[in-house]
């Protein structure tokens, strides 16, 4: 049994003897994935966050993500393999600034993409991953809506829901602001056959050469199900792994670009970091002050109710 083997055996055993659930982004390392009890975009895991039978969870990704879950389940114990992971786009947000534009905006909806602290969700009228954004901005009774951090999907929200206002933060994902348009031709042009796959969190300039602009679990469900012999995947490479568990056989082809986006942080996440968290409970994730927990499990609620 090699080292790999071993740890995710050591795992499966600390969940049993734990009650502990796994719960793992699509972006992180494909060995984490293979022992989680749940694998999903921020979405589907805030959802099962929501609704589990258990006494601890463990969350296989970033800071906003296991703040979420305690969020959402106040009373159950939630570790992180790696707490020091964060999110740049997280920090990119802050509360003056909303304070500012609900100043300058009386009645304008504050929308705050899940990538944020628990203090700017709770400064938030509701919450949105890139799953649900369009539909539940959509169903804002507001007009004029201050979408934060992320300009590049508050961008795409803008050109989908013209009907509405917005006024955008000047966040973004350091990956996906990285993409290069050139790079996507060249790929384009040596594979002609091939589909595009964007992630809405890519700039504008890039969106327009995409065949499919969605969320984590929407890019990994278009590769697989599509009917295109090779797909261009333009998000965090780490959605590799559930896209060839679930294609295998199919003999598709799928290809990055040159400059492959990979996120450090989600990479600090490890088989042996989610073993010694299991083991030794470290990593555990505090609520936050009582009127922080309040609004932005709020938010978070919200977000949930409206996707339905």
């Amino acid at each position: 049994m090699d080292d790999t083997q071993q740890l995710a055996e050591e795992v499966r055993r600390l969940k049993r003897e734990r009650n502990a659930v796994v719960l793992a982004h699509y972006y992180v390392d494909g060995a984490v994935q293979d022992v989680a009890d749940f694998v999903g975009d921020s979405y589907g895991l805030a959802k099962r966050a929501a609704s589990l039978d258990c006494d601890g969870i463990v969350f296989a990704g970033v800071r906003f993500m296991g703040e979420s879950a305690k969020l959402l389940s106040p009373e159950k114990r939630v570790i992180m393999p790696a707490p020091d992971a964060g999110c740049p786009m997280a920090s990119m947000a802050d509360v003056e600034t909303i304070q500012r534009v609900r100043t300058a905006h009386p009645g304008i909806a504050v929308v705050c993409y899940v990538n944020s602290t628990a203090a700017v969700k709770a400064a938030s009228d509701v919450c949105v991953t890139s799953s649900n954004a369009e539909r539940i901005v959509s169903a804002l009774a507001q007009r004029q809506i201050f979408f934060t951090p992320d300009r590049h999907l508050g961008h795409y929200l803008s050109e989908r829901l013209p009907e509405k206002e917005f006024i955008l933060n000047p966040g973004f994902c350091p990956i996906h602001e990285a993409v290069q348009l050139s790079e996507i031709k060249e790929l384009e042009a040596a594979h002609p056959e091939a589909r595009v796959l964007m992630h809405p969190e890519c700039p504008q300039w890039g969106l327009g050469e995409a065949d499919y602009v969605g969320s984590t679990a929407g890019i990994i469900e278009s590769a697989v199900e599509g009917d295109a012999p090779a797909y261009i995947i333009v998000t965090v490479c780490g959605v590799l792994h559930e896209i060839e568990k679930r294609a295998a056989g199919q003999g598709k082809r799928f290809y990055f670009p040159k400059t492959r986006p990979v996120c450090p942080n989600m990479r600090k996440v490890t088989l042996r970091k989610v073993r010694d968290c299991l083991r030794d409970g470290t990593g555990e994730v505090p609520l936050p002050p009582a009127d922080v927990c309040t609004g932005a499990r709020a938010a978070l609620e919200r977000m949930l109710e409206l996707a339905r």
